[in-house]
This record gives C-alpha cells, sequence and structure tokens, in this order.
C-alpha cells in the first residue's frame, strides 16, 4: 500500500469525548493545505495509482440525511479550497485520497474503493493474519468485504460488541481488532452516516490529523505531512517542517468514529468523534504490555547465568536450554514468511530483488537477513542497503563488510549484495529540507538525523562491487539503485529486548520492575517517537516498511519469556543487552553478529557526528547541550 488522506468541509466537529479543544493557532501564519498539496504528497511515494472520491452530503429541513445519491467520482477537481469556505451551508463535504503501490493481488487495484452499498474505503497497511486472504487476492478488497457486512446500528456509541440483534454481524471495531499487521484506514459506512478511521495499535503505519482550529476549521487526516503550496516563500517552506507541528499531530493508535447528523437547533452538520476500545482480548494484552515473570529468584538467575551458548552450538546437549530461544526464532521466522510471501504480482512484475534489507552489520539487521535467507525463493537476490556519512569508516560500513561475509558463510548459495550507500550532509540541503518537512511532527536533531539516514536507505541509490564468476572484485565499484519494494527494518527489537542504554540505566536503579516499566514505556510510545516518522521517511521513495520484530505473535512470544531470560543487564554491553536475540543469532550461525554491541544508526553512519560538528560546533559540545532531544531552530540550520 502507500498512502491515505481525508479533507471534511462543512461538517462542526465535537471534540469533547476526546478532551481536545479547538484552539486557535499561535501563529500568525499557519499553513494551509489544499487538496492538491496532499495529492503531489502521496504522489511522490510512487505509486502505481492515486484516485479521489467525493462525498456531498446535502442538508434537509427534516434532519434526515437521505441515502446513496451523493457520492461522486472526482479526477481532476474538487469543491475543497483551502478552507472550505466555498462549500454551502447547505452541503458538508468529504474528499477521500487513495495511494496504492499494488504488492498484492493479481488485478490491478485504484483506491478509494466504493462499494455496492456506498460504503467508501482508504486503506494503507496489509493483512498478514485475523482476516483470511488468498494468494491471489488483494487485502484491500476483502477488507471491503469485511467492513461491508458489519452491522450499522450505531456501533460506534457502545463499548461492548454489537450482534446486530442476534444476526452474527460484529461491529466495525470487531473487524480491524483481529487484524494482524501494520495498517491505517478511513472508511465511510454509509448506512449509519459515520466515518470511521484510525491505526493499529503499534502505530506501523502513520496517519496525521489535523483537529479543526478558529484558522482552519476542516478536519483532515494524511498519511504524510505536504509542503504548503499557499506559502510560496522558501524560507517559510523551509520552516514549515517544523512549525508545521501546529498544524499535524500523530494521530494515537487506536479505532475512532464521526457519527455525522444534522442539529436540530440551526440545522448544520455536526460530527461527533468518539474513541473505541479495542475488542480482541489477546491484542489488548500486548497493548498492555503484560509479562507474567519479572523479577527473578536467585535461584532462577543463578540458573540463567550459568546457561552459556558453545561457539559451535550442539543442539543435542543444549535443547533444553534452548527451548525459549527456539521459541522466538520459530516466532521470528513465521513472521518472516509472512511478510515476505511472493503473491502473484511478483511474479508478474518479474523483479530480480523483491525485498531488501536496512542493513547495518549489526545483531538486529543480521538477524533479518539470515532469516530472509531461509524464507524467500533462493532465485532471489537480496540487497542489504547500508548508509555511510564517513565512507568506508563509519562503524556501520565496517560491521557491514564483516556482516556480509558472514552471511556468504552461512548462505553461500545466495546472492547477496551490498549497496554502499555515501553521502555528505553538508551537501544534502535540498535533501534535508524535504526530510524536515517528511518528519514533522517530529522536530528534533536527533529525529531529522535518523530521518536523513532512512531517507537515504529507502531510496537504495549507491554502488556495490562488481561481481564475476570467481567471485566479488572489492576494487572494481559499480553504480547501483536498488529496485527493491518492501523494505524490512529492525525496529521493535531494542524496545523489546533492552537494548538501549536508558534501559540499562533504569535497570540500575530500579532493578527488574523498573526495567519492565522502561520496556513497556517504549512499546507503548514506539508509534509516536518513532514509526510513524520512519513509515513516512521509507514511503517517500515507493517503498513499504516491514518490521517483523514487530509481529504481533513475536510480541506475544517475547512477553511470555521470563524478563531474566530476554535480557541480564548485569551483564556487559554485547551479551546481556537483547540476550535471547543473541542466541537466536548463534542458533542460525551468526556467532559474529551475536556478540555485538547495540549502536543506532544516527551514530553507526556517522551522521550525528556531522550534523553536531555543523550545528554545535563540535561532539562535545552538542553532548552538553543534549543535541539529539535539541529542537531544531531552521532558519539557523541552514544559515
Amino acid at each position: 500500500m502507500c498512502g491515505i488522506a481525508l479533507l471534511v468541509s462543512g461538517i462542526r466537529i465535537d471534540l469533547s469525548a476526546l478532551n481536545i479543544d479547538s484552539i486557535s493557532s499561535s501563529s500568525k501564519t499557519h499553513p494551509v493545505f489544499s487538496l492538491d498539496d496532499l495529492k503531489a504528497a502521496l504522489e511522490r511515494r510512487g505509486p502505481d495509482s492515486l484516485g479521489t472520491k467525493n462525498l456531498l452530503l446535502p442538508l434537509h429541513s427534516n434532519n434526515s440525511i437521505p441515502g446513496n445519491t451523493w457520492i461522486s467520482s472526482v479526477n481532476e477537481e474538487s469543491h475543497v479550497l483551502d478552507n472550505g469556505s466555498n462549500i454551502s451551508e447547505s452541503f458538508a463535504e468529504l474528499v477521500f485520497l487513495g495511494a496504492t503501490l499494488q504488492l498484492r493481488g493479481v488485478a490491478p487495484l485504484s483506491q478509494p474503493l466504493v462499494d455496492s452499498s456506498a460504503n467508501i474505503l482508504v486503506y494503507n497497511g496489509e493483512i498478514f493474519g485475523g482476516i483470511e486472504v488468498g494468494s491471489d487476492d488483494n487485502d484491500t478488497e476483502i477488507l471491503m468485504k469485511s467492513l461491508g457486512n458489519c452491522c450499522s446500528c450505531r456501533s460506534h456509541e457502545h463499548k461492548t460488541t454489537c450482534d446486530f440483534n442476534g444476526q452474527g454481524k460484529g461491529s466495525v471495531p470487531d473487524v480491524l481488532s483481529v487484524i494482524k499487521g501494520p495498517w491505517a484506514l478511513i472508511y465511510w459506512q454509509d448506512s449509519s452516516k459515520t466515518l470511521w478511521f484510525g491505526r493499529d495499535s503499534f502505530g506501523r503505519r502513520s496517519l496525521l490529523v489535523h483537529w479543526p482550529t478558529m484558522e482552519d476549521p476542516r478536519f483532515l487526516l494524511s498519511s504524510v505531512s505536504p509542503t504548503s503550496s499557499s506559502l510560496q516563500d522558501s524560507d517559510f517552506e523551509v520552516e514549515n517542517g517544523t512549525n508545521g507541528i501546529r498544524f499535524w499531530e500523530e494521530l494515537s493508535c487506536g479505532i475512532y468514529s464521526m457519527s455525522v447528523h444534522a442539529t436540530k437547533s440551526d440545522g448544520r452538520f455536526l460530527g461527533d468523534i468518539k474513541k473505541h476500545e479495542w475488542t480482541n482480548v489477546m491484542l489488548k494484552e500486548l497493548i498492555d504490555w503484560q509479562r507474567v515473570f519479572i523479577e527473578p529468584e536467585p535461584a532462577q538467575l543463578n540458573f540463567s547465568r550459568s546457561r552459556t551458548l558453545p561457539a559451535e552450538l550442539d543442539i543435542s546437549s543444549s535443547s533444553s536450554v534452548l527451548v525459549l530461544a527456539q521459541n522466538v526464532l520459530t516466532a521470528l521466522r513465521e513472521s518472516m514468511m509472512r511478510r515476505i510471501s511472493l503473491h502473484n504480482i511478483f511474479q508478474a512484475q518479474k523483479e530480480t530483488v523483491p525485498v531488501a534489507v536496512l542493513f547495518s552489520g549489526g545483531l538486529d539487521s543480521m538477524i533479518i537477513a539470515a532469516l530472509l535467507d531461509q524464507c524467500l525463493d533462493p532465485n532471489y537476490e537480496i540487497d542489504l542497503l547500508n548508509v555511510s556519512f564517513d565512507g568506508e569508516s563509519a562503524p556501520d560500513r565496517i560491521s557491514a563488510e564483516a556482516g556480509v561475509k558472514e552471511l556468504r558463510r552461512v548462505a553461500p548459495l545466495r546472492r547477496w549484495r551490498l549497496v554502499h550507500i555515501d553521502a555528505d550532509l553538508s551537501k544534502l540541503t535540498w535533501e534535508t529540507k524535504h526530510v524536515l518537512s517528511l518528519i514533522n511532527p517530529a522536530n528534533t536533531y536527533m529525529d531529522l538525523n535518523i530521518g536523513i539516514a532512512l531517507w537515504l536507505a529507502a531510496r537504495g541509490e549507491g554502488w556495490t562491487c562488481e561481481e564475476r564468476d570467481n567471485g566479488i572484485d572489492e576494487d572494481k565499484h559499480v553504480n547501483y539503485t536498488s529496485r527493491a519494494r518492501i523494505l524490512l527494518v529492525g525496529s521493535g527489537a531494542d524496545e523489546q529486548c533492552a537494548g538501549y542504554g536508558r534501559h540499562r540505566t533504569k535497570y540500575r536503579h530500579e532493578s527488574w520492575l523498573g526495567l519492565h516499566e522502561e520496556m513497556k514505556l517504549d512499546m507503548q510510545r514506539i508509534w509516536k517517537r518513532n514509526l510513524g516518522r520512519d513509515d513516512r521517511c521509507i514511503a517517500d521513495s515507493g517503498k513499504e516498511a516491514r518490521f517483523p520484530f514487530l509481529d504481533e505473535d513475536v510480541i506475544r512470544t517475547l512477553l511470555d519469556i521470563p524478563l531474566w531470560e530476554v535480557a541480564d543487564l548485569d551483564q556487559p554491553s554485547g551479551k546481556g543487552d537483547k540476550k535471547i536475540l543473541r542466541e537466536v543469532a548463534q542458533m542460525l550461525g551468526l556467532h559474529n553478529a551475536a556478540i555485538l554491541p547495540k549502536r543506532a544508526i544516527q551514530f553507526g553512519s556517522r551522521i550525528a557526528r556531522e550534523s553536531n560538528r555543523k550545528n554545535f560546533g563540535s561532539n562535545r559540545a552538542a553532548n552538553q547541550a543534549s543535541a539529539g532531544s535539541v529542537v531544531i531552530n531552521v532558519p539557523s540550520y541552514f544559515s
């Protein structure tokens, strides 16, 4: 999938149920986004198709909204202008936009989808489980059918499952709660005159929201923050990357509804927005981060620490020790299979490299690469995308070179291609301005540094060593651009397995319970701190990010394991952090990768060092200023 958006005009929206007020912006000049701006932002994502649908709601004196006669296709023009001011008071308008990067199904598909009941769907996501999708099917079409079967008895007003008077039809939250996989969605249920929208429980797909303000009373949703065409001043265009925070915010994970009706007092349209509970009990357990075994008894901890994996694994002698790691390996392998199953559209496109890996040569990306080799047809090549801001001297470049050698040792029949993506931060002025817009509403130097690295990786433009019949000629470099449309990313491994330095600090001060609470906090805010930003930066190049470590079954498997078996932070870095994943790496034969310490992309690629020198004068000054969390002052950044 690719991206979605919605513009709503002519409806006065009640946000009281969300404890959100419609507040005037503090900016004298605020960005105004048009339909064309949203289209342009979605088109940058390289979709196979981009479509719009207009829904006009006429107001009638009897306060009822008639049936299915107001849907009209819109190809080139829309009634919506910059602030919706030209909409007649007798109409409300909803404009749906859907950009499709088609990765599933045998027949071409364009969004928005409209069914025979006048329901409208735009969907950006993947269904990996929960709803059955055949190998030849498109999951968006299957979801549309499932939603079309939902009850229309104002189920959004109930916190419990609606049974549609015993006829066995569930509610929209029931359907969305069973989906396994990343998604963001906007759905108009015509029979109940209800707009549904939301994103999956971990926020693996971006969805931004503009709640109505005094300056701009429209309600907007979008996968990405566009650049405003109404503000032509170049300085403001740059600044819009951060000033736009006043306009957009990350929609928190969950399912929302807006019931549209006409008020009796003034006859105007009113939309009541509510947030709904997930109805899937198992999903709620994951969201609540319910782990049974948190604090070990001394004997349990001693036994755990007495276990060591041999350098060359002997399964027969270690089988009783490796059950937990094997469970994680099995869950990860199944997660990988779900994410790279080559549906028939791949066969039609004859891709030689359908899947690539964001590759640092570290523990997480090595596990992903090794599992990809086990699950992907051996006829396909695998691109390993590595970004460096210090040529061959960056830590991530050094570990990537070592990592690909280890992968060639454990999987010699696979054709591995390490793509060297070299960059010079001082020469990325336009690119930096563009990424500032993409990361919005994120706005710190750390966000920007990570965003630039991810954006460059997703483009896949670099060089690789020339391949010959007798091996790799490391002295001969060939320009190369990866065409893979799926990019596997290791997000979620550090949050779930205590890979960050703050986890060690928390453990040192508050022991096991403190560590558990810190990991829980990380998982419950990953949508806001990481995933929305990362999805926007990667999707901008027509790539789809997929996160094997954030598969629901992988999360469940890791939560079922005692915390002291997941990580033991009394042990040194490279051993106790992400302990369970290090055991998985050993089982995969990745003995060198299994002992590598954690290194974040902004440090491993050395973009943080270059940014610190540019904006703070030196790494030392940047550290003293806690540069990573400093909000970007855009005019001074580009001065």
